[in-house]
């Protein structure tokens, strides 16, 4: 399983300039370090051989001589382990000097990619040494090693993954070579460079490779040269990115003053995915298609322990503090959006709204008080009604009604007690009898009052039903499952507790506050039970279905990605780990995907509402499923 990884390495050792027999000790230095890790690539920084700073020295046969020399040992000398290993270093082609990558595998060197755009600009003179790539693929005599290709069109294969190298300035151009490159199949671009550092360039450049990684739909591995480059002029600390998609997975710290690497696991199937889902990128692959020559490894290491990545247990919730909060605002901004437009297209004024002191139904009011002010309406037109049944406890009674007159919106109570227990008369149920028809009669009661009194008022009603709900069908059908305009469709579980934590930040009533965050505190229920002997919650969603945390989890990368339950279950025990053992994950992972496929019909039918993230289950949208699908072959794992 997990060589549907691919673990890259980005190297910056330490150089000595125009010490060719220094630099080569100390790459297979950082070889021996990293072989122990079963790197399926490693990368060197552009000119790493020589250093890049050597300037005239460049025109000195002696250098290059003794460049060749070190190429020569790095091959003999290389790791079998390692099944490919890219240097950057000068090579003397047929009567001019070019900026090489050389890949090596396993006792012999499989070709050479020259530089394509050498700046010649600002502190940089590549063309007074350096003549650039051209048009035409050919080969290259390296002497003892052999005569091997020689051409920008060059792809490197380890076990059916292929890589594609560019070279410092390649990346900056308004075509980058990776482009082509990626387009005739590289899902791995190497990129090595020699990139100083000056104010504000590190910021830059950390979006130009998430950018390219993302435009590519690749992995990019980048390795820049580093501590003992000349510093005559210019400074080098060394960077080190290994980009995945728009993603950093990995980067070293620049500012250490040694030899420093960056090492991830990236996601090959996660890429192919992608590259087949995005029907444009094969559009791009048939209009831009070229020859390329294909290089192929050794065999990749037959097994690996561990996995050498972040897998994040919350994908759906941004991981710092700073970046969440533009998070929860983008996804309350599109929510109010969507609901601004449905508000303005029926002509509505009136929106009734279920509050039971729970997450769900706390945030739908919340995003419609925003879309009653964006408009410029009075907040009284929204009408939240609570509606006690048999399990409503005093907290959350008490925090929907405190919320409610601290948002100055219309406050309504009805409860539901005599009218459910009449139904339960006419249909001779048993209120004794705490079934799945004690449950729903409720939720549809609910469900009844608010059509009705959205009829009475001339207003439409405002569903609150998140989206993990929707994946586990956790809602009533033609109860709580219905609404008029659905605003937390798009939004799962996981992320509706930061949103309603977001929306307590920007209160100022200290009683709504104070509510907010107990809403956010109180475990997730749909009281439909009777609280226990204390008063307190005693149906708790999560010990029924499972933990919330784990189901977005399985959502996420199920839908995102079309992943294997076996491969879900892989990144699950790496991300919970510690936190939820292997049986346990075992467990929900099972109970999701039999209600995942279960509760389709549920699905098939859903009321409007707005996606806001990647993942949806809209039958309109992102997700077409047939209701009487057969879950055999998930359960398999």
């Amino acid at each position: 399983m997990t060589n549907d990884f691919f673990r890259a390495v980005s190297c910056s050792p330490k150089v000595t300039v125009a010490n060719v027999g220094a630099n080569t000790d100390a790459i297979l230095a950082m070889l021996a370090e990293h072989e122990a890790s079963a790197p399926d690539l490693v990368v060197f920084p552009e000119m790493c051989l020589t250093a890049y700073t050597c300037a005239d020295l460049f025109h000195s046969s002696t250098l290059l001589d003794a460049a060749l020399g070190g190429l020569g040992r790095l091959v003999d000398e290389c790791p079998a382990g390692i099944p490919l290993v890219i240097v950057g270093m000068p090579l003397h082609h047929d009567g001019a000097l070019y900026n090489c990558a050389v890949a090596i595998t396993r006792g012999k060197v499989l070709g050479v990619v020259p530089k394509t755009y050498l700046p010649t600009y600002n502190e940089f003179y590549e063309r007074r040494w350096f003549a650039p790539a051209g048009p035409q693929p050919g080969s290259i005599d390296l002497g003892r090693l052999g005569t091997v290709p020689f051409s920008t069109d060059l792809l490197f294969e380890v076990d059916g993954v292929k890589v594609g190298v560019e070279i410092c300035e390649d990346l900056w151009v308004t075509i980058p070579p990776s482009c082509t490159l990626a387009l005739n199949g590289a899902e791995i671009v190497a990129n090595l460079s020699a990139s100083d550092d000056v104010i504000g360039k590190y910021a830059y450049l950390r979006q130009l490779l998430s950018q390219q990684s993302a435009r590519c739909i690749c992995g990019y591995v980048y390795a820049s040269a580093g501590f003992g480059e000349s510093t005559t002029d210019l400074v080098f600390n060394g960077k080190n990115l290994i980009c995945e998609n728009g993603r950093i997975l990995a980067e070293s710290d620049r500012h250490l003053m040694r030899p420093k690497s960056a090492v991830a696991d990236i996601d090959i199937a996660a890429l192919r995915h992608d590259r087949i889902h995005t029907s444009t990128f094969a559009d791009c692959q048939r209009a831009n298609r070229r020859h390329t020559d294909v290089a192929a490894t050794g065999t990749r290491a037959a097994s690996r322990t561990g996995l050498l990545r972040l897998v994040d247990p919350l994908p759906f919730v941004p991981a710092d503090k700073e970046n969440l909060a533009d998070r929860c605002e983008e996804i309350i901004q599109i929510q109010t959006a969507g609901l601004c437009k449905r508000l303005d297209a029926t002509g509505c004024r009136c929106l009734v709204i279920g509050i039971s002191g729970g997450l769900d139904s706390t945030l739908a009011l919340l995003v419609a008080v925003r879309a009653f002010d964006a408009l410029g309406l009075d907040r009284k037109g929204i009408i939240g009604i609570t509606m006690p049944g048999f399990g409503t406890t005093d907290r959350t009674h008490n925090n929907a009604v405190t919320l409610m007159e601290a948002l100055g919106v219309t406050s309504r109570e009805i409860s539901i007690a005599d009218a459910v227990n009449l139904h339960f008369r006419d249909i001779g149920h048993d209120p004794a009898k705490h079934d799945v028809t004690y449950e729903n009669s409720q939720a549809r009661e609910r469900t009844q009052i608010l059509m009705d009194v959205a009829n009475q008022a001339g207003g439409m009603v405002l569903g609150t039903g998140d989206l993990s709900e929707l994946a586990l069908g956790w809602a009533t059908y033609n109860g709580d499952h219905m609404s008029m305009y659905a605003v937390n469709a798009g939004v799962p579980k996981t992320l509706v507790r930061h949103l309603v934590s977001y929306f307590a930040t920007e209160l100022a009533d200290g009683e709504g506050r104070k509510a907010l965050l107990d809403v956010v505190d109180t475990p997730v229920s749909p009281e439909l039970l009777p609280p226990d002997a204390q008063g307190n919650i005693a149906q708790k969603t999560e010990d029924l279905v499972g933990p919330y945390e784990l189901h977005d989890f399985f959502l996420y990368y199920m839908l995102r990605y079309g992943f294997t339950p076996a491969r879900i279950y892989l990144l699950a025990q790496k991300a919970f780990d510690g936190r939820f053992d292997d049986e346990t994950i075992r467990k929900w992972l099972g109970t999701f995907m039999r209600r995942f496929f279960a509760q389709q019909f549920k699905r098939s039918c859903l009321p409007d509402g707005p996606k806001v993230g990647s993942v949806t289950l809209s039958p309109r949208g992102d997700w077409r499923m047939p209701s009487d699908a057969s879950s055999a072959e998930w359960m398999k794992f």
